[in-house]
């Protein structure tokens, strides 16, 4: 695939991707994009077809993903989600690093691709500073908080294989672990704005 090299962004919920992201956006405008994941389930009221999602059927998703077009896909509560190569090929073409916010299973997926992105996994200090920033945010039963904890504990665990990652960053101190991804992103991120300047 032309174009600059994606990135694959992973880790718990609650260990700040969102935040560490939005402050790359902020300060890198026009560098990186978003590609739009295909999804069975219905838009939800102010989501827009092709922006927040491309809304699908069942059967169109499933098709596709039979002949290859996806780089990764899962089941959640039902629906089908996932990403085609073409809305990654999409980000690329207009020479902004694509940023794929992705689950661990969406990771090993990523790797059997030829996609070569820059793997990186943003890590809580720790379980329970994981804990209180969910219960902070009040949004989830006990149950549904207890299946994000045993499912960061079981991430956290496979991010330590050899080979998965290339950074793994821990979100301890928002400007540390901003440093850190953007010293490992600086190198992609010049040669857009280099490609950029000449064009």
């Amino acid at each position: 695939m032309a174009g600059p090299r994606p990135v694959v962004l992973s880790g718990p919920s609650g260990a700040g991707k969102s935040t560490l992201l939005k402050k790359l956006l902020k300060e890198y405008e026009g560098i990186f994009g978003f590609s739009v994941s295909h999804t069975t389930r219905s838009p939800r009221p102010g989501e827009e077809n092709g922006k927040d999602y491309h809304y699908v059927t069942r059967e169109y998703m499933q098709a596709s993903i039979d002949k290859g077009e996806f780089i990764e896909s899962a089941v959640f509560s039902g629906n089908m989600y996932g990403t085609s190569r073409a809305s990654v090929q999409d980000v690329k073409d207009k020479n902004l690093i694509c940023v794929l916010d992705i689950d661990m299973q969406g990771v090993r997926a990523v790797k059997t691709t030829d996609l070569n992105p820059i793997y990186i996994f943003i890590q809580p200090p720790s379980m329970s500073i994981l804990e209180k920033r969910l219960r902070d945010r009040e949004t989830e039963s006990e149950e549904s908080l207890q299946k994000r904890l045993h499912a960061a504990q079981v991430d956290m665990v496979i991010s330590k294989d050899p080979g998965i990652f290339d950074v793994v960053i821990v979100n301890d101190s928002l400007d540390d672990a901003y440093g850190k991804l953007k010293d490992t992103l600086i190198e992609e991120i010049k040669k857009v704005q280099k490609t950029n300047l000449s064009s």
